[in-house]
């Protein structure tokens, strides 16, 4: 993965959270997805934090579009790696967060909510 696909996915990315396009976002996405967040547990009640599909993401995400009105994210920062990318950066409370994104032909399959 190159840094100028990085940073156009990270921008597509917090466009599409800060107008609140669930379709848009969930582009970003293989139907495979697995996702995980300490916040899975908290809007879906998962225990273990992770989500298994597009299906189940997608209504972990409509929910915290409810939840949170006023959500909006602000990139701080991206990192590059082989197959994988890490979205620093700053929430609608000013706290920060990172997502740790494994890609497969462009779309993410793993991915990690990670918080301060």
């Amino acid at each position: 993965m190159d840094r100028a696909f990085a940073e156009k996915f990270a921008a597509e990315w917090a466009d599409a959270w800060n107008v609140h396009d669930l379709d848009r976002l969930l582009s970003h996405f293989a139907d495979d997805v697995v996702w995980s967040s300490p916040v899975v547990v908290t809007f879906n009640g998962e225990e273990s934090g992770t989500l298994h599909g597009k299906a189940a993401v997608r209504d972990y995400y409509a929910t915290g579009l409810r939840r949170i009105p006023d959500l909006r994210f602000e990139v701080l920062s991206v990192r590059v790696g082989m197959a994988v990318m890490v979205i620093n950066y700053r929430n609608q409370d000013g706290r920060e967060v990172s997502e740790v994104l494994v890609l497969r032909d462009g779309l993410v399959v793993e991915g990690h909510g990670t918080y301060a």
